[in-house]
């Protein structure tokens, strides 16, 4: 499978605009994990968990196939950012004590990628993949975003986001998957035109604009924030749905 593109086209604004993950999350995996010399985070893209892992795993290989994303990415003395594919990572067989995915499995070759994880982990190393789906603010601002999201961009959405949408659970993992983990979910304190930003940097609104030469959310910008009202700032929650297996 060749490598998708979607995102090194505006890694800048897509590393400004992206929501953070909860610290928690990192926090449950490091109890987890049996070791905590080496976490390989692939498709960091910006290296949002890289940056939450490496206070916890004393080195983190973050890789990213997109140059752009990998140029963006935060420098941290604890990271090394690598070009290199879900496949590919250049690591040594039984080298790594986790391995995460934050919402990126549905772009790789997900069969390829998991021979690859069987081989660079650890004997009872830990695969950690999450993703995420619309975020909730209010109920007149979710309404406005919602048809952007299924209305406007439906057709332009790429085709692997339908698994995001259906939380991973058509994907088989080989590896022995764990029960009982807990609900995560990320939560930040957004202006609207923070949400506008994020809005933005979403691979449908670019593709759209590449194709029909216009901004969809310059469009809907006027109902977002008459939707939002006076609030300054308003709470915005996007639910996690993580899936852990071990070796």
């Amino acid at each position: 499978m060749s490598f998708k593109d979607h995102f090194s086209g505006h890694a800048a604004d897509y590393a400004a605009s992206r929501p953070s993950y909860p610290d928690e999350l990192f926090r449950y995996l490091a109890r987890l994990s049996t070791g905590h010399q080496l976490a390989w985070d692939c498709a960091t893209g910006n290296g949002q968990a890289a940056l939450s892992l490496a206070g916890y795993f004393e080195k983190v290989l973050a890789t990213d196939a997109s140059s752009g994303q990998i140029a963006a990415a935060t420098a941290h003395a604890s990271i090394e950012y690598r070009v290199a594919t879900a496949e590919s990572p250049g690591l040594d067989a039984a080298s790594v004590d986790i391995v995460t995915v934050a919402q990126a499995l549905h772009w790789f070759d997900i069969p390829g990628f998991f021979t690859t994880c069987a081989e660079v982990l650890k004997p009872s190393g830990l695969l950690a993949v999450w993703c995420y789906g619309q975020c909730t603010i209010s109920p007149q601002v979710d309404s406005i975003v919602g048809n952007l999201y299924e209305e406007t961009l439906g057709s332009y959405w790429p085709t692997e986001r339908r698994l995001v949408e259906e939380q991973y659970r058509s994907i088989q993992f080989p590896l022995t998957r764990l029960t009982d983990v807990p609900q995560f979910a990320m939560r930040l304190t957004w202006t609207v035109q923070q949400l506008l930003d994020y809005l933005s940097s979403w691979s449908a609104t670019r593709r759209y604009m590449q194709a029909r030469g216009n901004d969809p959310i310059h469009a809907i910008s006027t109902q977002v924030q008459s939707a939002w009202g006076d609030s300054l700032e308003k709470v915005v929650t996007w639910p996690l749905t993580l899936i852990v297996c071990r070796k």
